[in-house]
């Protein structure tokens, strides 16, 4: 029974910052038996639009920071999204921004959700 009231029991002095930075601790096992994987990249040039169609192919999720590049140059954002949204729809993927520097990139038979739901 204490373990039980130790578990629900609200700890004091928990370092929240701590818990979430430990949250993508890797450990090498865990990838064993997965299917696919959402794989955080980043896009700074044309340079990256191969890796992030490979990842497609392969049937991996890319979630994509667009942050330094759209601080710099939004023009060639623009470019290599549309280059990007060109791809992945050639493999019945799709693509959605998700946040103000985050897009979200899938694999065929993986589609987004975009309207939102009104309550």
């Amino acid at each position: 029974m204490a373990f039980l009231e130790k578990v629900l029991r609200k700890e004091d002095g928990i370092d929240i910052e701590e818990f979430l930075n430990n949250l993508d601790t890797e450990d090498e096992n865990i990838y064993d038996d997965a299917d696919a994987f959402v794989k955080p990249m980043a896009l700074n040039g044309d340079e990256d639009i191969e890796n992030i169609v490979k990842e497609l192919k392969q049937g991996n999720i890319v979630l994509l920071n667009i942050e330094g590049l759209s601080k710099r140059n939004a023009i060639k954002l623009k470019e290599l999204i549309t280059k990007i949204k060109s791809n992945t729809e050639e493999i019945d993927g799709d693509i959605a921004r998700i946040s103000h520097d985050k897009v979200l990139v899938t694999p065929s038979k993986v589609k987004i959700i975009k309207k939102k739901e009104v309550q």
